[in-house]
């Protein structure tokens, strides 16, 4: 099997989680465009791995790894957001402004 067509994949699911990170605004869909991009990240490593083959596994460590620390990064990013939706009642991102001065 040839790997192009998987690194088509990767290549387009991670310019979506591009464009999503870049052209919404709500907290929400940017939180879902960044795990686009992780999952692209986790199939170019599988894909690797398997036309490698080595004995270490090192791209399905590294993808579980990006899993793990995906799963992580949801967890906080939904309660800062659901914790700023409930102060402001708002998930925009261009209205966070609670870091500035």
């Amino acid at each position: 099997m040839t790997l192009v067509p998987i690194l088509i994949l990767a290549a387009l699911l991670f310019s979506l989680g591009v464009y999503g990170l870049l052209a919404r605004r709500n907290a929400v869909l940017v939180l879902l465009a960044i795990e686009l991009m992780l999952n692209a990240v986790n199939i170019n490593l599988i894909a690797f791995e398997a036309m490698i083959r080595d004995s270490l596994a090192t791209g399905q460590v590294f993808a579980i790894f990006i899993i793990t620390v995906a799963a992580a990064e949801v967890g906080i990013g939904l309660a800062i957001v659901l914790l700023i939706f409930r102060n402001r009642a708002t998930a925009n991102v261009d209205e966070f402004n609670l870091m500035k001065w």
